[in-house]
């Protein structure tokens, strides 16, 4: 016996029959007509045999639908597909699938609001953006009335220091963050800018992983002892802390020694400078604080019974440590008010190298230990171990460590767990400076060499250690004491009285081998 399959139909059931005139009224949801909705044959034919009433009854529901609200319009419209098979479903969808559709970006500005039109197109990034103005001369023209390009090329200076780098030596960013005006060049310059810039990025490094830069030289000439133990630059000048007891104060276009900083009885071990203060520390065992336009002695801090071997500042706060063992931690009101709230003990042997941030101070010792310590109750957090000599340096930043040591090898840190996530070899003597940035770690050794390694490749157990070290760049005759980079350039000092500039943005490529560059020297001579 075969089942029994219900033919799927609409069914309108009303005692007045289809000749009443009243028969649009008596349906109506208002007055108490009811709809019956039955299941139908899925078997045979899925068309409805052609009856002479077909017409007639649709356009009679057609009319009652037409007089009912919007949402009882959609619950019958509901409770009818629910009663439908799924290939009726699919039909539905095909057909409904271009009525959603809408042109938004097209339709925005036609009432009036190109700025939410413009807006939602400013999130795209390059690729999408080119896309976007091939859909049609709508979208195009949004693009370039909204100066898409040009904010596209604003948000990655605001948000990449590359870019922003690029734009202040390229001399672009005087075209960048003005409102529309006669100095601002059209949407299709932006356009055109933005592939060279991408050109400039993949030349840079390019550079840094083959190598390829121009040098330039200071030959300090110290009269008494070579060397120059600490720098730091910026875009105008370079500070540098020399073997002979001075700060020399350096040009950084055109290299020459503006001014000379006597006053330390030993030699500058250390130094860190903002817009107003020089900070230095010295095997005098004092630490100095000099104002930065006049080379004026503000402040002596007599605290440390033996060198100041490395000191941090930032936000009123500065930390001091000695080869005396002991970490000293000082509130910074104002140059010249600055007092000792906490000395730090634990080390066993002279503490290299001091960092912070505002949760950790963190140490390193010829004991072969870091140290954490909380930056706001000073009290000891945990120990790292792993290092088989005595660590020279380190920096910290963002849950990240990374420590240099005379057992020639670097190791990176997780400071919250104290795991040891890498250790990099490479290096054939004591690793005596090390600065890490989002991309790369450099690092600098008594061996003379400098080593650019890849930092999220060092991250990865899986890389292989082979593939870790980028380029090794040799130049410096004597031990690399101190060094400090950003996007396009090393700069760093020597046993040897010299201070290098390694530059991988302006490079020239005229008949010069890969990895090293003609030096253009200059030499300073002591009076």
């Amino acid at each position: 016996m075969e089942p029994e399959i219900e033919d799927k139909t609409l069914e309108l059931m009303n005692t007045s029959g289809m000749e009443s005139p009243n028969l649009v009224d008596d349906l109506s949801p208002k007055k108490n007509t009811v709809l019956w909705l039955t299941n139908g044959p899925v078997m045979g034919s899925r068309k409805r045999p052609s009856e002479g009433n077909y017409e007639k009854e649709k356009e009679h529901c057609i009319a009652l639908f037409d007089q009912w609200s919007e949402a009882d319009q959609v619950e019958f419209v509901e409770r009818l597909i629910s009663r439908m098979c799924h290939y009726q479903h699919g039909h539905i969808n095909s057909y409904l699938k271009p009525m959603l559709q809408r042109d938004f970006i097209t339709a925005l500005p036609a009432q009036g609001l190109d700025h939410i039109a413009e807006n939602i197109l400013s999130f795209l990034d390059a690729r999408s953006l080119c896309s976007a103005e091939l859909v049609c001369k709508e979208w195009q023209r949004v693009i370039s009335e909204g100066m898409l390009w040009k904010k596209l090329i604003e948000r990655m200076v605001r948000t990449d220091p590359l870019w922003k780098g690029l734009s202040e030596r390229h001399q672009w960013e005087k075209y960048l963050f003005k409102n529309r005006t006669s100095e601002v060049p059209p949407n299709s310059y932006y356009h055109s800018l933005y592939p060279k810039i991408i050109q400039d990025i993949e030349t840079i490094e390019a550079n840094w992983r083959c190598g390829r830069h121009n040098l330039q030289r200071i030959q300090c000439r110290s009269e008494n002892s070579k060397g120059v133990y600490c720098l730091q630059y910026d875009d105008d000048k370079i500070i540098s802390g020399l073997r002979d007891n001075s700060i020399k104060i350096w040009d950084k276009q055109t290299l020459e020694c503006l001014k000379i900083l006597t006053g330390h009885t030993g030699s500058v071990l250390c130094l860190q400078y903002d817009e107003r203060v020089i900070v230095t520390g010295s095997s005098d065992s004092t630490v100095r604080v000099w104002e930065v336009m006049t080379g004026e002695v503000l402040n002596t801090l007599i605290h440390h019974n033996e060198a100041v071997l490395h000191l941090r500042f930032a936000n009123g706060l500065m930390v001091t440590c000695s080869k005396d063992r002991s970490i000293a931690v000082w509130d910074m009101a104002s140059p010249t008010d600055i007092s000792l709230r906490r000395v730090l003990v634990g080390h066993r042997a002279a503490v290299n190298v001091v960092d912070f941030d505002d949760k950790y101070i963190v140490s390193a010792s010829g004991d072969r230990t870091i140290k954490v310590w909380s930056t706001s109750t000073c009290e000891f957090v945990r120990t790292l171990n792993g290092h088989k000599r005595g660590i020279a340096c380190l920096q910290y930043r963002d849950r990240l460590v990374v420590s240099g040591s005379s057992d020639n090898t670097i190791r990176l840190w997780d400071i919250e767990c104290g795991a040891c996530l890498r250790v990099l070899e490479g290096h054939e003597e004591l690793v005596r400076c090390i600065r890490f940035d989002n991309k790369r770690i450099v690092s600098g050794a008594y061996d003379g060499k400098i080593k650019v390694w890849d930092l999220q490749a060092a991250l990865d157990p899986r890389a292989p250690a082979s593939t870790l070290c980028l380029r090794t760049l040799v130049e410096h005759s004597g031990r690399v004491f101190r060094l400090q980079f950003d996007e396009f350039q090393i700069i760093s000092s020597s046993h040897d009285d010299t201070i290098l500039i390694w530059d991988f943005l302006n490079v020239s490529t005229n008949g010069q081998s890969e990895g090293r560059s003609p030096s253009r020297t200059y030499t300073y001579i002591s009076r």
